[in-house]
């Protein structure tokens, strides 16, 4: 199931929730194989924490951002 992409403590909770239970059945997170559930909790967090800082609603303008180098709008995710 895909993550949210919301940037509540709760939507953050609820993702890091699905990672670590899809860690649970399969042994994998994504493409990787955490030695531990320490380090496989730790990873969640951290893919949580990143897919909400990609957020569009995180950004102005309708989730995409003025560039100050090529003077054109492009989008953040």
């Amino acid at each position: 199931m895909p993550l949210d992409k919301r940037k509540s403590k709760k939507t953050i909770s609820k993702n890091i929730k699905e990672i670590v239970s899809s860690y649970k059945k399969t042994g994998k997170i994504g493409a990787s194989t955490p030695s531990s559930k320490k380090k496989a909790q730790k990873q969640a967090v951290a893919i949580a924490l990143n897919t909400a800082r990609k957020s569009p609603a995180r950004a102005k303008n309708g989730g995409s951002v003025l560039r100050r180098d090529a003077k054109r709008r492009t989008k953040i995710y």
